[in-house]
């Protein structure tokens, strides 16, 4: 039963991130639906740090849809001053080397550091996503490359799978979200 959770949440979460590329509200429904699936897979994987974050994404897609919906055009591209991400960066490696010890002793978690880190930097650029500012998907490129190793180790190869096709997503993400700032 779990590979056909595992085969419907990746599947859910290509439709996701192949609608935020275009920015289309409905996105948030395909994620909301990977994510909670994506819960269960992990937290049966010793990932509990990604469990409970692919927990957050369904608030995260509610959140997303309303924020996405709120707006009668779409919700005009934004960025970020590089001293942000900078402040944004060093909060995330804060967070994980206090986070990671005691996920560690806690959970049995198998990569505490890493899941700790791929946790902090994937509620920040899903935040961003749903905020339309354009580095979302630079954080993304970083997080997903980070989340393939996470579950092909844990052997969620299907997840795996859906994370490097989240990656291929991210940079036509980012080369339509950047042209669309440019124009204006």
């Amino acid at each position: 039963m779990s590979a056909w959770i595992e085969y419907f949440a990746v599947a859910a979460g290509i439709g996701y991130a192949l609608l935020a590329v275009r920015r289309i509200r409905w996105a948030w429904v395909f994620g909301g639906i990977s994510s909670a699936l994506l819960a269960w897979l992990a937290a049966r994987s010793a990932l509990p740090l990604q469990s409970a974050l692919q927990t957050v994404y369904v608030g995260m897609a509610v959140y997303g849809f309303w924020q996405w919906t709120a707006k009668t055009t779409k919700s005009e591209i934004t960025r970020w001053p590089l001293w942000v991400h900078g402040c944004a960066l060093i909060a995330i490696a804060a967070a994980s080397l206090v986070l990671s010890p005691a996920l560690a002793e806690t959970t049995g978690a198998s990569w505490p550091r890493l899941d700790a880190a791929v946790t902090g930097a994937s509620l920040l650029a899903t935040w961003m996503t749903a905020r339309s500012v354009l580095e979302n998907w630079l954080y993304w490129f970083a997080v997903n490359a980070a989340s393939m190793f996470l579950y092909g180790v844990q052997g969620l190869s299907w997840v795996a799978g859906l994370y490097v096709v989240y990656f291929i997503i991210a940079i036509f993400g980012w080369r339509e979200w950047l042209a669309e700032y440019r124009l204006r």
